[in-house]
């Protein structure tokens, strides 16, 4: 399979490493420094995108991609307000592309037990939830990606939750999930969730021990999308 690497910084080098002892091909590795030679590369040589970019970059490596009927998968975070609009170009082109907040296959199964735990937490009362996040110091958004979609499972499953706060920015109400954002090298990254009362405190909490997992994730996606159609998820990829 020929890949094509949109973003090549710490994770897509990793990314490409994998895919070539998996035995695929790397079209093109693309950053800032030479995005000119995007234009150079024949979207007939490219089998799949993987974009793991910057936040700036990522609408428009995907919409490139997406016009050219190349099936895009994605994992740059701190972009998805444009999410609705790449949502459309993929279905008015017939395409494929592919979104996750994290892809490594522990904090998926994490993603479930947060939302199964939260379920379980409108059953009582008298705790109160939040969330804490650490990255290395390079990573730009906060909150992570990973965070918001811990936040999103808990909104949608715990009822007295709306929406969600990164602590320092807004103020904190009974009906938001505060998320603390940490930058601390050399953290690959790791996500505690506490439910706390005056009586005792809940915790889950996943942490990376490196890139490999997001990276590996990422390119197992990358063969399983091939012929596949439509906005797609971890969900769909793992059949949760």
């Amino acid at each position: 399979m020929n890949i094509l690497l949109l973003g090549y910084g710490k994770m897509g080098k990793i990314i490409g490493e994998i895919a070539e002892s998996r035995g695929h091909f790397l079209a093109g590795k693309i950053n800032l420094e030479n995005i000119s030679e995007l234009e150079k590369i024949n979207p007939a040589d490219v089998d799949v995108v993987i974009e793991f970019s910057q936040p700036e970059s990522a609408l428009g490596n995907i919409t490139w991609a997406i016009e050219r009927g190349i099936p895009v998968v994605s994992g740059t975070t701190g972009w998805l307000e444009h999410l609705p609009e790449v949502s459309k170009l993929t279905q008015e082109k017939n395409g494929a592309f592919f979104y996750a907040s994290n892809y490594s296959i522990g904090v998926n199964i994490f993603f479930k037990v947060n939302e199964f735990l939260a379920k379980l937490m409108n059953e009582t009362s008298g705790y109160q939830v939040a969330i804490e996040e650490i990255h290395h110091t390079q990573k730009k958004d906060a909150p992570s990606g990973t965070a918001i979609t811990l936040a999103e499972g808990i909104i949608q499953n715990l009822d007295v939750k709306t929406q969600w706060n990164l602590t320092g920015q807004m103020a904190d109400s009974e009906q938001s999930v505060p998320i603390t954002s940490k930058r601390i090298d050399p953290a690959p990254g790791t996500h505690i969730i506490t439910y706390s009362s005056d009586i005792d405190t809940i915790e889950i909490s996943h942490t990376a021990h490196s890139r490999m997992g997001f990276a590996l994730g990422a390119v197992l996606v990358a063969e399983w999308i091939k012929n596949k159609k439509g906005v797609l998820s971890m969900n769909d990829f793992l059949s949760f």
